[in-house]
């Protein structure tokens, strides 16, 4: 924990001690929903991190489709450095 961490919660546990019990208890409630609520949505990010996207069309369409329309415009030569 870092110092500047530690300065704010000394800071909020302050300010606390004046509210009511039914007040703090309010506080915890709302304090535990966001944890769980930062939760679920690092794993929702997590899951569609993945590279999928929305297609009616299977894998093997969009794969012959792009091999299709790739053109070369004249001959593919490979440089070899040993004929050189």
């Amino acid at each position: 924990m870092t110092a500047v961490t530690k300065n704010i919660i000394d800071t909020y546990s302050k300010l606390f001690e004046g509210l009511d019990s039914f007040t703090k208890l309010e506080l915890i409630e709302r304090l535990s929903k966001s944890l769980k609520k930062e939760k679920l949505s690092k794993d929702k990010a997590f899951f569609n991190s993945f590279g999928s996207f929305p297609s009616d069309r299977s894998a093997e369409e969009i794969t012959a489709e792009i091999k299709a329309s790739i053109k070369f415009r004249g001959k593919i030569s490979i440089y070899n450095p040993i004929l050189a």
